[in-house]
């Protein structure tokens, strides 16, 4: 992935420099950086790109900014499937407020180099939190299993047993109690998110 420390520039007669601003719905901060840094990925496979970044001010208005070598590259991007798709998922997370497209290289330089940088993507937990998280999302349900529903299955094949404890488990699991226990232990998971969306919460006014 792309990130404003790692942006890379290619030499180009007329290159686009396109800057698009958001607001950010508070506290959806950290998804926000994510859903930027995801479509800059997806950026990055059109032909003719030349660097990108996530960047935030002060004020908690985010942009992101990616530059393309030519407007021909860019409008192809632009009015591709990849990019309305990548659009259409910042829906919930943040508002668009503006957009600045520039020829040219100098606002490329200008911008890199006036605008603060988000912070790089946090890292993936420790294995061992992700067991944890695990094993309190599957061990209630196969315990209540064995207690309360195995003891009328034993008249049934060892293998409709154990499927119909696998699919009634990770049911359970999916849909119910993995969703509920990753945001309860989100900021042991992820301290890192946390201190980027502390800091660039909208200052009251």
């Amino acid at each position: 992935m792309l990130c404003p420390d790692s942006v890379f520039s290619v030499v180009s007669r007329s290159p686009v420099t396109v800057t698009v601003a958001y607001q950010v719905v508070p506290g959806r901060e950290a998804d926000f950086h994510s859903w930027g840094w995801a479509g800059l990925r997806a950026c990055a496979q059109a032909p003719g790109f030349l660097g990108g970044g996530v960047l935030v001010d002060g004020e908690a208005e985010w942009h992101v900014v990616y530059r393309f070598d030519s407007d021909g590259s860019y409008r192809t991007w632009d009015n591709s499937v990849t990019a309305v798709q990548w659009a259409t998922r910042a829906e919930g997370l943040a508002m668009e407020t503006g957009r600045q497209v520039v020829h040219g290289s100098k606002a490329w330089f200008e911008a890199q180099s006036t605008r603060p940088a988000a912070p790089a993507a946090p890292r993936p937990p420790p294995k061992w939190k992700l067991w944890f998280v695990n094993m309190s999302a599957v061990f209630p349900p196969v315990l209540l299993f064995n207690l309360l529903i195995l003891p009328y299955l034993s008249s049934l094949n060892a293998f409709f047993r154990t499927l119909l404890l696998c699919l009634a488990v990770t049911a359970i699991v999916t849909w119910f109690l993995m969703p509920r226990l990753q945001q309860f232990f989100k900021k042991w998971l992820y301290p890192p998110l946390q201190a980027l969306r502390g800091r660039h919460k909208r200052r009251p006014a």
